[in-house]
């Protein structure tokens, strides 16, 4: 998308977020969905449509899919310690090696598991850090190349535009007054 939708963007003509908008809408049902990929063999509007209908995840599932674990030792005291903090865990665990299950930007909140099943929260007992050190928020990219003085994006939008010009316009199947008959009155037509 930043290599072929955002360097088109011409700021200067962009006056607004609906503008955006309707430019990326037809960037990617013109060109993006349209267009084989070379990994796949297919366009990715076809790939996709081959997996429907489509199962909405839950917010758990999502949550869940998006932790991360390490695996950790729990001490005689019932403890644990992941990147400078400690946590007490359930004293059943000590001296058993655990699964810590975690969001890496929140290290308070921390589930332990062991052998696949859930030992509850880790309470924190000694906070120093609060986000895992390899969790870096998103970086802004550099700055994309200069334009090119087409606009691209608004020859993909008027394409659409016409496109849509050319589907079935049902307004001429309805019922409408009935047809006048034209009468010549000239010479020839006597």
């Amino acid at each position: 998308m930043r290599e072929q939708f955002l360097v088109e963007v011409d700021t200067e003509k962009v006056t607004d977020l609906a503008m955006l908008n309707r430019l990326f809408t037809s960037w990617v049902e013109q060109v993006y969905h349209r267009r084989v990929h070379s990994e796949t063999g297919q366009a990715p509007l076809e790939r996709w449509m081959a997996g429907a209908p489509f199962p909405t995840p839950t917010l758990d599932a999502l949550r869940e899919a998006f932790r991360w674990s390490e695996l950790r030792k729990v001490a005689k005291t019932a403890t644990v310690s992941l990147q400078s903090n400690i946590y007490n865990v359930d004293p059943s665990l000590v001296g058993r090696q655990v699964e810590l299950v975690f969001d890496p930007f929140d290290l308070t909140d921390i589930d332990v598991r062991f052998q696949q099943r859930s030992f509850g929260k880790a309470t924190p007992h000694q906070i120093t850090r609060h986000a895992h050190p390899k969790a870096r928020p998103e970086t802004p990219v550099a700055a994309p190349p200069a334009p090119t003085g087409i606009d691209y994006l608004r020859l993909i939008d008027t394409e659409r535009t016409q496109e849509l010009g050319q589907q079935i316009n049902y307004e001429v199947f309805l019922p409408g007054p009935e047809p006048v008959e034209v009468v010549d009155l000239t010479e020839e037509g006597q």
